[in-house]
């Protein structure tokens, strides 16, 4: 059946000048064009919009522009070699968020944020090193708000009381989860105030039900791509 592109955007809520942008970017198959020019979409192109869409809605839109325009090109391989990716990037997510949450623990199991005595207080380069960044980036933390270093009368240099080497440890545990910086300073100001991780354990929690229902995404992408791939009889 024979579809014109408005037909097409009113059914997927986008406008017709992105229906084009789809078809240019590889997003749905060719386009057959009539004597006087004008495109000619059929139930083809619909069922490739509604997979592309959701292929975005799991994986993104540079991996569903990367697969689709593979499907097109009959270049199945390909498509589930990206496809294999970004499911690999989720699941380093997901590592990545139970180490937070185990070292987090062991952290927090230290004691509670408080100052420490001023002869266990450490300069830059060994907090640096005990936290595993370089001294640049402890200074941009500063600059940010999120370590409160002292400094020596004398020379000026850096002292990193108990407390705030245990903030950084805190930090760089979750610049690792990739937080923002503003996120992460929320949670230091809670740690510092009320000496209540909770705040932190619930941060993670919501990072959890995010990437369950980011794979619940994934989920239906496949199935989707499936139903597709198999109509354009790719595969077995």
């Amino acid at each position: 059946m024979r579809l014109r592109v408005a037909d097409l955007a009113r059914a997927a809520g986008i406008s017709a000048q992105q229906v084009r942008n789809y078809v240019d970017m590889g997003l749905l198959p060719p386009v057959a064009r009539t004597a006087g020019g004008y495109r000619v979409f059929t139930d083809a192109h619909a069922e490739a919009l509604a997979t592309a869409r959701e292929v975005a809605a799991g994986h993104g839109w540079p991996t569903a522009r990367i697969v689709m325009r593979a499907v097109h090109d009959g270049d199945l391989e390909a498509a589930l070699a990206e496809l294999d990716a970004s499911h690999a990037r989720l699941d380093r997510e997901r590592g990545e968020l139970a180490a937070v949450h185990e070292a987090l623990e062991t952290v927090l199991a230290g004691g509670p944020v408080a100052p420490g005595p001023a002869r266990q207080a450490l300069r830059i380069g060994e907090v640096a090193r005990a936290v595993g960044v370089r001294p640049p980036v402890l200074r941009l933390w500063e600059a940010r708000g999120l370590l409160r270093p002292d400094r020596e009368p004398s020379t000026g240099y850096r002292r990193y009381t108990r407390s705030e080497v245990r903030a950084a440890h805190v930090v760089a545990l979750l610049r690792r989860g990739h937080y923002p910086l503003d996120a992460i300073h929320t949670v230091l100001e809670e740690l510092r105030t009320t000496d209540n991780p909770e705040h932190l354990r619930g941060e993670l929690a919501l990072r959890g039900k995010d990437l369950h229902l980011r794979s619940l995404h994934r989920l239906k992408a496949s199935a989707a791509l499936h139903a597709y791939v198999r109509h354009l009889g790719h595969s077995g």
